[in-house]
C-alpha cells in the first residue's frame, strides 16, 4: 500500500488506513532516515487505537507504554542500541509476542531478533517535503 501525505491534517487518515490494512497483525517496524516522521505518524497511530495521552519518543527510556481502549500499546525507539544483547536483556520478547500493539522504530538495529510476521512502515521525504509511506504485510 502506498500513500502520501502532503500535510498533517492528512495524518488521521493515513493512521486509520494504515492500521484497517495491518488486518490483525501489531507488529510494525518504521523505516526512515532521521526526522522523516516516524514518530509523528506513530502518534496519530496512537490516537486512532484511543490513547489519550501525550505519545512521546522513547529514545532514551528505549520502550514507552501507553494504555488505550484495546490493551497496551509498546512504542520502541532502538536508535540509541548499542548491539542486539541489549534488546534481549530488556525483555523484548514479552513485548512483541503479548498481542498488543508494538510500534518500533529504527528495527535495522534488531535485525535476529524481528518476529516472523510483521507490518513494515517506509517513510521517504521527497525533494518537496511529501511523506511517501509504503506499507507492506511480511
Amino acid at each position: 500500500m502506498d500513500l502520501h501525505i502532503n500535510s498533517i491534517a492528512d495524518l488521521p487518515a493515513i493512521a486509520t488506513a494504515i492500521i484497517n490494512f495491518s488486518r490483525d497483525n501489531k507488529i510494525f517496524l518504521f523505516y526512515g532516515d532521521m526526522g522523516s516522521g516516524k514518530t509523528t505518524l506513530i502518534k496519530a497511530l496512537c490516537e486512532k487505537l484511543g490513547i489519550p495521552e501525550g505519545v512521546t519518543s522513547p529514545t532514551f527510556s528505549i520502550v514507552n507504554e501507553y494504555s488505550g481502549n484495546m490493551g497496551p500499546v509498546f512504542h520502541f525507539d532502538f536508535y540509541r542500541l548499542k548491539n542486539q544483547t541489549e534488546a534481549l536483556d530488556m525483555g523484548y520478547e514479552e513485548y512483541f509476542y503479548s498481542g498488543n500493539y508494538c510500534f518500533i522504530e529504527w528495527p535495522e538495529k534488531i535485525p535476529d531478533l524481528l518476529p516472523e510476521h510483521y507490518n513494515t512502515v517506509k517513510i521517504r521525504v521527497s525533494a518537496k517535503g511529501i511523506r511517501e509511506i509504503t506499507v507492506e504485510n511480511i
